[in-house]
């Protein structure tokens, strides 16, 4: 787990060049392929973890880095065909899913109860994130930079939690990282409802997804100790 936290940043990064003002009917086709692909993701996503249920952990990480590399992949595919980028998307899905199977079906097997909860707050989570960007008029790519470097600084946090046993530590890192992935969420919901160019949807996709991700497995976690 946590190897995805670091959204590659050709994708989630506030620079990213293909925002600006989109028109009314152009923004609703993006969003629409946008999310119509975040939902496939999470298909494929499904599909991996059933497949994997029976890998172990070193086989998890292989996915992990296989998932990163479609990731990148991704960014030059889109610049040349936009099948390539929607497929590497797919792939990436597919991956993370089999990277985490071992975690799910831990999960599953002593507290399933914690998966289905995770999964809900995890979906009013996005969808509430994901309404307030989409609907703001305020700049939000001030949040977008100061979450990205709150976002590594949280990765720094954790690799010290690997060494040093702190009193209720992974329960603040999970904390912060759903304040993090807030401003995450909303900001690229902003620049959904601002980036020009239909072929940019797969790049968006993969982002929110990422954003959904993360979300679950903090809301896992915090779960999975209050049902202990």
């Amino acid at each position: 787990m946590g190897h995805e936290r670091i959204k590659s940043t050709m994708i989630d990064s506030p620079s990213y060049s293909g925002t600006g003002s989109a028109s009314g009917d152009d923004t609703h086709t993006l969003f629409g392929q946008t999310m119509g692909s975040v939902a496939a993701t999470a298909g494929f996503f499904a599909l991996g973890g059933y497949v994997g249920r029976n890998l172990s952990y070193g086989w998890a990480f292989v996915g992990f880095i296989a998932a990163f590399v479609c990731l990148i992949g991704m960014r030059f595919a889109a610049r040349q065909s936009g099948a390539a980028s929607v497929g590497l998307l797919f792939a990436v899905g597919l991956l993370l899913g089999l990277a985490m199977s071992p975690t799910l079906v831990y999960y599953a097997s002593v507290n399933p109860q914690a998966l289905w909860q995770a999964g809900g707050a995890t979906a009013l989570f996005i969808a509430g994130c994901g309404a307030a960007g989409y609907a703001t008029r305020r700049d939000l790519s001030g949040v977008a930079r100061a979450s990205f470097w709150a976002l590594l600084g949280l990765i720094m946090f954790g690799v010290v939690m690997i060494f040093v046993s702190i009193p209720g530590g992974a329960l603040t890192y999970s904390i912060l990282g759903l304040v993090i992935f807030a401003g995450l969420t909303m900001s690229d919901f902003q620049r959904l409802r601002r980036t020009q160019g239909i072929d940019s949807a797969p790049l968006m996709a993969a982002s929110i997804f990422l954003d959904a991700l993360n979300v679950f497995q903090f809301f896992l976690q915090i779960f999975s100790r209050n049902n202990d």
